[in-house]
């Protein structure tokens, strides 16, 4: 079993040294820096060559979302980390509720802050999140790992496609050894960014391949589904003085309206800033605007085109 183990992790791209960066340890800070940074501009080109597939989860998640389903990161470590993270800020961002994307991390909300040896390599706990947290074929179960293999995210992804859960694997490993681990989901994305800076270190370059496909995940499913004005955030929550403020601002660029415009607005709509767009660009009603924006599945500029259209 260790032997297949050590097989299975020596076989990985993120565990062999990296021809680049041999001498790092006698470069000196800048020749470190440089060598980081050299490699750091390998990973976004690797991710592009991932668009079509990431096209396909988008789709998938924006779908599901649309019948009230939920996006589950699952994940270990770093990448356990990364997916809290992301979930964390689409309330705020977007105007979700918590509960639309969230993330798991094997041994708990206590792995954020320290790593909780061994709690990744049960397969069994993996699949009990399935159960634990009432998932359904309406959410999607987005397993990240760099290595591919994580019994914690295997185990989570088995289950999810045995319960009919629509199923993606964000790895930095290559499907061909996937396939040869047996690790399956209904879709893979695999950026190749090669061996890491320092040989093993995950939370390096496949950390931020994998934070770079989480941002498109989520981001454009959000766009999808109305959540921006343009390129403008257009359904935030405005819980802080910071966001209350911002919101004035969104509605008076958007609507070309002043500050004392903008604030009542605002108020009137009861902090929604798509309603208060959708009334500075057509003179309409709180209720007409509310209507408008139902109609049109939460699309400002389709419920300001309807409006506009029906005048």
């Amino acid at each position: 079993m260790t032997t297949h183990l050590f097989e299975q992790i020596s076989a990985l791209a993120t565990e062999q040294r990296n021809a680049d960066t041999h001498d790092i340890d006698i470069a000196g800070t800048p020749g470190i820096l440089t060598m980081i940074n050299e490699q750091d501009m390998i990973v976004p080109l690797a991710v592009q060559n991932e668009l079509a597939h990431i096209t396909s989860a988008v789709d998938a998640i924006t779908e599901r979302f649309r019948r009230g389903g939920r996006l589950f990161y699952i994940g270990a470590g770093t990448s356990g980390r990364l997916g809290v993270v992301d979930a964390s800020e689409c309330p705020p961002t977007f105007g979700v509720p918590p509960t639309m994307v969230q993330g798991i991390i094997a041994g708990g909300n206590a792995a954020m802050f320290a790593a909780q040896e061994g709690a990744e390599d049960s397969a069994e706990e993996g699949a009990q999140c399935i159960a634990d947290f009432g998932m359904t074929p309406d959410d999607t179960v987005c397993g990240i790992a760099a290595s591919g293999r994580t019994p914690f995210v295997v185990g989570a992804l088995r289950e999810a496609m045995n319960c009919g859960i629509y199923t993606i694997l964000v790895t930095t490993n290559t499907r061909e050894h996937l396939n040869k681990l047996g690790v399956q989901a209904d879709c893979i994305i695999a950026p190749q960014v090669g061996p890491e800076v320092i040989a093993g270190s995950t939370r390096m370059k496949s950390g931020t391949a994998q934070k770079l496909v989480l941002n498109m995940l989520t981001t454009a499913s959000m766009i999808r589904l109305g959540k921006t004005y343009n390129n403008i955030m257009v359904d935030l929550q405005l819980t802080n003085a910071k966001l209350r403020e911002r919101a004035k601002k969104i509605v008076m660029d958007i609507c070309g309206c002043d500050y004392p415009a903008a604030t009542q607005l605002l108020e009137q709509t009861g902090g929604s800033v798509k309603t208060a767009i959708v009334m500075g660009l057509t003179g309409a009603t709180v209720e007409a605007a509310t209507h408008a924006l139902s109609q049109t599945h939460g699309i400002t500029k389709e419920a300001v085109r309807m409006l506009v259209t029906h005048r």
